[in-house]
């Protein structure tokens, strides 16, 4: 049974908390005035407080991370000239332009048996050429190379994509690929669900209401999938708070999210970044840590939180573990996207490292599984001989 949470009043600055602050301990649902207030709110330390009552209520201490690896296997995108926030999407003629064979996706793989990876994440572009076939002879070749390793693998926007080239409802898709290896879905492609957003930065990609219901299908098949949203580019807090209800009421409907990760955008190599005449990090860390804070109150159906260390760096990752946070992006082997979007941060980390990053902050390590489960926790002797032992 989860804990009401309690909150201290006296590290709220801000009197409109107040009355935000009852409802987070009554269990009260916060209304979209309560989103725009808290996304509004100066008190940056008070949203925190509020945040970080509601998860120790949830999760006490404990900040679960995964052991995973990225696997891109093709940057060729027919979107490549309207997504204009991407920094990692070639045509196929262009230059850096690539799609892995199945025998590149297998050796990439293989660093699973000596990184101790217990999920592949696998998203790529909007190519022609990879369709249903290929990714269901990529899902059956990596589940009997590595039958222990989950498969998280292609946003909303790809499975419509191979709908739509292969001439078949989304529904048969996720059947198809399901049944080839496929286990949950990440949570890209949402951006924000805004129609005037999507005009402005993704225009001709899948609609708000298309993710939504490419995600309805997913959970209606039991597949569980994480929800996002790409914030820090033209968006207003309306549109931010619209959709994080969208969100919040497809998990009322359905129950089939597992973790929300909001994602803050890069201006760097990408024509939005040019448009906007900016270059460096495009957020601030005052509004990184807001939108975890927001996400963990607003989405109260929404059991986990997660910070993407590659996005804000691993500092303030650490920071947003008191800002309602309680899973921190794993050991992420061989991420490309964001690095060609200006991340600065590494490709991979280190397993130790990861795990001083959350006691550093006071925490728990919790080695958890794509489903969340608890594998091992790093708390005592124990844990640390299972550490060795592994």
């Amino acid at each position: 049974m989860t804990a009401a949470p309690v909150v201290d009043r006296q590290r709220l600055s801000h009197p409109a908390l107040l009355p935000i602050a009852d409802k987070v301990e009554q269990g009260e649902r916060l209304t979209r005035d309560d989103g725009l207030t808290l996304f509004r709110t100066p008190d940056l330390l008070g949203l925190g407080t509020l945040a970080d009552a509601r998860n120790r209520a949830l999760h006490g201490d404990r900040v679960m991370f995964a052991a995973n690896q990225h696997i891109n296997p093709t940057n060729i995108c027919i979107l490549r000239k309207t997504c204009v926030f991407c920094s990692y999407a070639r045509l196929p003629k262009e230059d850096g332009a690539y799609r892995y064979t199945l025998e590149q996706v297998l050796a990439e793989s293989d660093e699973a048996n000596s990184t101790l990876t217990r999920e592949f994440h696998i998203v790529g572009g909007l190519d022609m050429h990879a369709g249903l076939a290929y990714y269901a002879e990529m899902f059956r070749a990596l589940k009997a190379r590595h039958p222990h390793v989950h498969i998280k693998a292609l946003t909303a926007v790809e499975i419509a994509h191979i709908a739509r080239i292969e001439k078949m409802p989304v529904r048969d898709v996720l059947i198809a690929l399901r049944e080839a290896g496929l286990d949950t879905m990440p949570g890209g492609g949402a951006e924000v669900f805004s129609p005037g957003v999507r005009a402005t930065i993704a225009d001709k990609k899948l609609a708000g209401e298309e993710w939504i219901a490419v995600h309805r299908e997913a959970h209606q098949l039991g597949i569980r999938t994480n929800c996002t949203m790409l914030y820090g580019h033209v968006e207003t807090l309306e549109d931010r708070i619209n959709h994080l209800s969208m969100l919040r009421d497809l998990q009322s409907e359905t129950g089939g999210f597992l973790a929300y990760i909001p994602l803050a955008y890069h201006p760097d190599n990408n024509e939005l970044g040019e448009a906007l005449h900016r270059e460096g990090t495009a957020t601030s860390g005052f509004d990184d840590l807001r939108n975890l804070a927001v996400g963990r109150l607003f989405l109260d159906n929404i059991p986990h939180i997660k910070t993407h260390w590659v996005m804000v760096t691993p500092f303030l990752s650490q920071t947003s573990l008191h800002f309602g946070v309680d899973d921190m992006e794993g050991t992420m082997v061989h991420e490309k996207i964001y690095h060609q979007a200006g991340a600065h941060t590494a490709q991979a980390m280190a397993l130790d490292s990861l795990l001083a990053l959350i006691r550093g902050a006071g925490k728990v390590p919790v080695e958890r599984d794509s489903f969340y489960r608890v594998l091992r926790t790093f708390d005592d002797a124990a844990g640390a001989a299972a550490h060795q032992a592994a």
